[in-house]
């Protein structure tokens, strides 16, 4: 659920930093400054402990999706907005050639060849929030370091606990790595390769 949330907001907020309405602009680069410029585990105390003090009484699993999700969407919204402005200015004077509109530009040439290189960022920032989500054993959900966290307490078996916790956020994350890495060096060889036939 969390990565939906990031990647929601990720493309929101990308393409309104791209925005040619000044305010949009501007609201959106509060939001990633916000949330870029601040701890993770603050924002999740944040949404967890003083929310509700305003009233807003929300779950503790949707509080975690959505405090990581804005979190990490804000660091993605700069892949976003990065993946958009790293296309070939040549292939927009293109459209313009064909008489396109700037909103066919957009969705029909410059938003797909960007997908091509966010895809790898995309899938590293993934690992990050898998993580990540160690952080929400702080609000009693019970994921893999708060399970862990459990069996130690009761058992006394801390080494065993942490270290099985350890191994298995290392099978999840590291294939996930690799396949980042990979797609990375896929769109860097395609990217090199575009600009050679140029």
């Amino acid at each position: 659920m969390a990565e939906a949330v990031v990647i929601t907001a990720s493309a929101i907020a990308g393409l309104a930093r791209l925005s040619n309405n000044r305010i949009v602009r501007n609201l959106v680069a509060v939001y990633v400054e916000v949330f870029r410029g601040t701890s993770g585990l603050v924002q999740l105390y944040f949404f967890f402990f003083v929310l509700p003090v305003l009233g807003v009484l929300i779950n503790p699993i949707p509080c975690g999706v959505l405090a990581l999700g804005l979190n990490f969407g804000a660091y993605g919204s700069e892949i976003v907005r990065a993946g958009i402005v790293g296309v070939d200015p040549a292939q927009r004077e293109a459209g313009v050639a064909l008489n396109m509109t700037p909103r066919m530009i957009m969705w029909r040439i410059v938003i797909p060849q960007a997908i091509v290189a966010m895809v790898p960022q995309f899938v590293n920032l993934s690992v990050e929030l898998l993580k990540a989500t160690a952080l929400v054993a702080v609000m009693g959900i019970h994921e893999l370091t708060y399970t862990g966290k459990v069996i130690a307490a009761n058992t006394g078996w801390i080494l065993q606990s942490y270290g099985v916790a350890l191994v298995l956020y290392f099978c999840m994350g590291f294939p996930l790595s690799r396949v980042g890495r990979a797609l990375e060096r896929q769109v860097t060889k395609g990217l090199n390769l575009g600009r050679a036939d140029q």
